[in-house]
């Protein structure tokens, strides 16, 4: 059981990383873009979330120092 705990650590830590919001931004987006996906504009949704998250990120670490 110690080895699946760890690989599921590794995994989590992994995906999550430092910023669960950031995560689950991802997440967000991947779902959006693939409720989009029938339409042509489905490609857009990815660099935009990005750009997005990009400055979020930014935003929040320069608020903390």
């Amino acid at each position: 059981m110690k080895p699946l705990r760890a690989a599921a650590t590794g995994i989590w830590d992994f995906v999550v990383g430092d910023d669960w919001r950031i995560a689950i931004g991802v997440v967000a987006a991947l779902g959006l873009t693939a409720l989009l996906a029938e339409l042509s504009t489905a490609w857009l949704v990815m660099p935009v979330s990005v750009v997005c998250l990009l400055a979020f990120s930014v935003w929040r670490s320069a608020r903390r120092t």
